[in-house]
């Protein structure tokens, strides 16, 4: 009986303890959800905004060039339709070529990210 007892009044006395280490590793993971969250959210924002910026960027390229082609032909649809048929191209090339300049770089990127904030995590701890 004294081991029961002995096991019984442990139980008991971490009883607290247990319930404020669950508490605290709860905190925790929303504090480690909170970041990520917020990390996302800036990621998603900076890449609107850059998704716009190159869309301005490519759009006053193409009238850039579509009026020198055209002042160099002497004909605004020739200029233009050369100028949309270089768009054209550099938009198939990037389709050809979407694995290797862009899938695999972001999802090497990605894993880079989530194995550091995993080592950077485990070394906080």
């Amino acid at each position: 009986m004294d081991h029961s007892e002995n096991l019984g009044s442990f139980f008991r006395e971490s009883k607290p303890l247990l319930k404020e280490y669950l508490e605290t590793r709860l905190e925790i993971f929303r504090l480690q959800s909170v970041k990520i969250i917020s990390q996302s959210a800036g990621w998603l924002v900076w890449l609107l905004i850059s998704l716009f910026l190159l869309f301005s960027i490519i759009l006053f390229s193409g009238i850039v060039l579509g009026c020198w082609l055209s002042g160099i032909v002497h004909s605004y649809v020739l200029g233009f339709g050369i100028t949309t048929l270089i768009l054209v191209f550099v938009f198939g090339l990037l389709i050809a070529f979407r694995k290797s300049l862009f899938i695999s770089p972001i999802m090497n990127s990605i894993i880079r990210n989530a194995i550091d904030d995993v080592d950077h995590n485990d070394s906080s701890i």
